[in-house]
């Protein structure tokens, strides 16, 4: 998103965007997508391909987990970095390379360079401006209004208005620290959102793992007994459908079963 905005604010808006994911692409097939091949390259090159820096041209080419690049891609990224130009795979004819690009990377390229896998040539290359994203967890101001705009966008594939969020579910929202950062909680909200069935997100239908939150409970609380309570609610609610039920809590059948079990609950 942040690449995004850059690409849009800047004097090559009118460009193309071209996003790659170096991670998703084994060696030879991440070489190929990026300068692009000639006939008769590898097998199975049956025609010329451009790549995704030729299409890219005029605009921004954004690199997504660059630290992921094998050690033949970094040094072919750092001719198109220094010299401005690249060759296709199998070809001889120098292309000249109009992008910006911008690289991201959750690892720590420091320790990296330290181990040999990234090289330090084509660190200080991409390491021009730096913008750090914090983690969710250190920017708890935007949870709600990200949660907003999740449930907005939910709401529209639903085809049906968007869920609204409980008191208690927002604070819930922002007590949790959000391993999995933004993707996480577009990804609980999603499920909230089919658990509450078009009504408001209530506490219960949120997959929180109680290993990460951030406040401590004022006082000890039964976890069993809240749990019961919870499958009792929901049976009530879904007039005893067992299988309402647990798509409502988040289960599979044999799981409610053994919960049923477990608390000597009417099966």
């Amino acid at each position: 998103m942040i690449a995004r905005l850059i690409h849009r604010a800047s004097p090559k808006s009118s460009g193309p965007f071209i996003a790659v994911n170096c991670a998703a692409l084994p060696e030879q097939l991440l070489e190929s997508e990026l300068f692009g091949h000639e006939r008769g390259a590898f097998t199975g090159a049956q025609h010329g391909k451009p790549g995704q820096i030729e299409l890219a041209a005029g605009g921004v080419l954004f690199l997504d987990e660059v630290g992921e690049m094998s050690s033949s891609a970094q040094a072919k990224l750092l001719r198109v970095l220094q010299e401005r130009e690249f060759s296709r795979l199998g070809g001889t004819r120098p292309i000249k390379a109009n992008v910006r690009i911008i690289a991201a990377t959750n690892r720590e390229l420091r320790q990296a360079l330290k181990r040999g896998d990234f090289r330090e040539d084509l660190y200080y290359r991409l390491h021009v401006f730096e913008i750090r994203l914090p983690p969710l967890r250190q920017r708890s101001e935007d949870v709600l209004p990200l949660s907003e705009a999740f449930l907005a966008e939910l709401g529209r594939s639903f085809a049906r208005p968007p869920a609204g969020i409980t008191r208690d579910a927002r604070q819930a929202l922002l007590d949790y620290g959000w391993p999995g950062n933004v993707r996480e909680l577009r990804n609980v909200l999603e499920r909230a959102a089919i658990v509450c069935e078009g009504g408001l997100i209530a506490p219960e239908h949120l997959a929180l793992s109680s290993d990460d939150l951030m406040t401590a409970p004022a006082e000890s609380t039964n976890v069993k007994a809240v749990e019961r309570q919870l499958i009792a609610q929901v049976l009530r609610e879904c007039q005893g459908n067992k299988s309402q039920a647990a798509r409502r809590l988040g289960l599979t059948r044999k799981q409610l079963y053994v919960r049923l079990r477990q608390y000597e609950m009417q099966l």
